[in-house]
């Protein structure tokens, strides 16, 4: 799992091949893909094999052989992919607090007031050991 290293964003096609994966909740050929993106873009085939080959070298899809063909699906949830980016984004900061404050601040009421809850649960619950 892609934890190591700092992750760069998606790039535009990869973003939207990773979205059809996670929406479609299953793993798909390439052909899959390829018909899910239509009609608003019509990509060549290849051009599909290409990106996922992309993400699965960088680890960011499994495959499993059919046939001729492979299946992909993503390593991480579209929810697990976020977290591990705005983790990142804390780790480059020297000032993680300052950075906490201001991600707060900026957000809308009703997510401040899920992410309390959350905090909040989080105290309730035992610790479980080191946290990585």
């Amino acid at each position: 799992m892609p934890t190591a290293r700092r992750s760069r964003p998606f790039g535009d096609l990869e973003a939207s091949v990773m979205d059809i994966l996670w929406t479609a909740q299953r793993p798909l050929l390439v052909r899959d893909v390829v018909e899910l993106m239509r009609p608003e873009r019509t990509l060549a085939y290849t051009t599909i094999m290409t990106v996922l080959d992309n993400l699965h070298r960088k680890g960011w899809v499994d495959r499993e052989r059919e046939g001729r063909a492979w299946r992909y699906e993503p390593r991480l949830d579209r929810q697990a992919y976020t977290a591990l980016l705005m983790q990142e984004a804390l780790v480059v900061s020297d000032d993680r607090v300052g950075v906490l404050a201001r991600f707060v601040e900026q957000m809308d009421p009703e997510d401040a007031a899920a992410l309390a809850d959350m905090l909040q649960g989080a105290e309730d619950r035992p610790a479980e050991g080191p946290v990585s």
